[in-house]
């Protein structure tokens, strides 16, 4: 016969309470977190909700979407300038649940709280009558009026990218039609990193800093570039022009790229990338550089903005892509 399972109370105190370090959780024995004002701040709240078999594969190591879920709300705060500080958990349990499962889902909790200098503030569990979802706010700080926004972009600005575009979209498609790595003639080791791409973001919390001193408008990739550069351009009322040839790439796209270069567009339009993409005036362009490579998070610049209406624009060799059809992730 199998081990009874705990029950709720007894779960948040074997697993859960023991994330909550910050005094301000009360340990979990209260209804809501008390937490400190931060004077002269500016609280920076975001909320992303995970489902099994839409964002993540139901089998995917707890760790994994335990890590998963946390950071692509880190990935929020780090494209706003602010700090990490703590995050509520909101977790709906499927009926077969196990205990070593809910155990290796707080330990990936536990290590990226240790990494990303966070700590767990309250939430709730329910059971899920379906499959597993997680749900995280993410809490964070940026000095007073320093948020960076989505609508500060002016034109002249140059266009940055963290990291590398494609990965974790590459790396999905892998996951989901596994004969594709001998048709792009893939070695072991660029399925892996790209899988890993896609299974574990790494959200560029030390970019912050440099995103709030320099940056007149960011943004996360999470649902593509074009997607998430037309958000942008959009709610600053200005034009991009991106060239193609300029994007970063890692050495496995540019693998898979080599034996089909229509891999690309999947590329540019697949989400999940969980890089920043910041609008910086261009005398600035220099310092904000320097000081992401201080910060050791790799940069590129991939374009500028111009006045006009909002639109994203690509081109390849001189000539401008029709990736209108291609859209983005979306939920709906």
């Amino acid at each position: 016969m199998a081990a009874e399972r705990p029950g709720e109370f007894e779960l948040i105190a074997r697993y859960l309470a023991p994330l909550a370090t910050d005094p301000g959780s009360l340990a979990l024995t209260d209804d809501a977190a008390v937490l400190p004002s931060w004077p002269g701040h500016d609280l920076v709240l975001t909320k992303d909700m995970l489902a099994a078999d839409v964002h993540f594969f139901a089998e995917d190591p707890a760790a994994a979407i335990a890590a998963k879920a946390l950071r692509v709300n880190l990935s929020d705060l780090a494209a706003k300038g602010a700090t990490p500080k703590g995050y509520l958990l909101g977790l709906g349990l499927p009926a077969d649940w196990t205990e070593g499962w809910m155990n290796e889902f707080a330990l990936g909790l536990k290590a990226d709280q240790e990494t990303y200098a966070c700590a767990l503030y309250g939430g709730d569990t329910i059971r899920s009558p379906g499959k597993l979802l997680v749900s995280i706010t993410a809490i964070g700080i940026v000095p007073e009026g320093r948020a960076v926004r989505r609508s500060g972009a002016m034109p002249g600005d140059q266009l940055f990218l963290t990291g590398t575009v494609g990965d974790a979209s590459l790396g999905l498609k892998l996951r989901q039609n596994p004969a594709m790595a001998a048709e792009l003639g893939l070695a072991d080791a660029d399925v892996s990193h790209l899988q890993n791409r896609y299974l574990l973001p790494r959200p560029r919390v030390k970019a912050a800093e440099a995103v709030r001193t320099y940056a007149n408008a960011a943004i996360d990739l999470s649902d593509g570039l074009v997607a998430d550069l037309s958000h942008l351009c959009e709610a600053s009322g200005v034009d991009a022009m991106v060239n193609i040839e300029t994007l970063p790439i890692s050495k496995a796209v540019w693998n898979a790229l080599v034996k089909d270069p229509s891999v690309l567009s999947g590329c540019i339009t697949g989400g999940d990338d969980y890089e920043i993409l910041a609008a910086v005036p261009a005398e600035q362009a220099p310092s904000y550089q320097a000081a992401l490579k201080k910060a050791g998070v790799p940069v590129t610049r991939i374009g500028a903005l111009a006045e006009g209406e909002g639109k994203a624009r690509f081109l390849s060799k001189g000539e401008e892509l029709d990736l209108s059809a291609a859209g983005g992730f979306a939920h709906f």
